[in-house]
């Protein structure tokens, strides 16, 4: 287990802050030792549920190009068909996965091949399983072209408490199966849009982790 880039520096800001907190209230209220011992649990516990969402555990590649795997550590809230009009332009089954801010929030590739498409959207905040969320909250579209010509679209979905999305990728790289491609802070969605005739493998409500739970099967 590893702690993820985008929180390393902020998480020695805390330190510094919350050291300097306890330090500074040693000097102000000597002898109030109850007090003292609350304001460092505080910290620490504080200082746990930060370090425990930029948490990065390592995984085993996945390699099979039959299978969707989920980009993402959290819940199944979305399986449905959908018109996907920002690029594909076609119905597809779409899943959802939600990212509460529990969950690691490492961004994995479903599948492996070259970005074929990608576009940065700026938009609301609205809470991550609101309908309209998947187009009108800040949000990234991804679309993989597979090796054999397939492709599927990935979508980073900005929720209300989530306010950054970072994306690693550009149009025309690579990305591989259970790699890391992006990163959301704070509780989120990701969209993954796959053809209709995909064997759908999850099922509402179940929790998935990032590039080992299987979401479907391509024909």
């Amino acid at each position: 287990m590893t702690i993820h880039k985008e929180g390393r520096k902020l998480l020695f800001l805390m330190l510094v802050i919350l050291t300097a907190i306890n330090l500074a209230t040693h000097q102000l209220m000597p002898g109030q030792e109850t007090a003292l011992n609350l304001i460092l649990l505080g910290s620490i516990i504080i200082y746990l549920l930060v370090l425990q969402f930029f948490r990065n555990p390592t995984i085993a590649l996945p390699d099979d190009e039959s299978i969707v795997y989920a980009p993402a550590d959290g819940k199944v809230v979305v399986i449905e068909e959908s018109e996907e009009e920002e690029y594909l332009k076609k119905r597809c089954k779409q899943i959802s996965i939600f990212m509460s801010p529990i969950n690691v929030h490492v961004n994995r590739s479903p599948v492996s091949g070259f970005v074929e498409y990608f576009k940065y959207h700026p938009g609301k905040y609205l809470v991550a399983w609101h309908p309209k969320s998947s187009y009108e909250n800040e949000r990234t579209t991804m679309v993989i072209k597979q090796p054999n010509g397939g492709k599927l679209l990935v979508r980073q979905i900005a929720g209300a408490v989530a306010r950054r999305i970072k994306n690693y990728v550009k149009e025309g790289g690579p990305v591989i199966q259970g790699g890391e491609f992006g990163f959301i802070k704070f509780g989120s969605r990701v969209d993954v849009f796959v053809p209709l005739d995909a064997e759908i493998l999850v099922d509402i409500n179940q929790k998935t982790k990032g590039g080992i739970t299987p979401l479907a099967k391509l024909k």
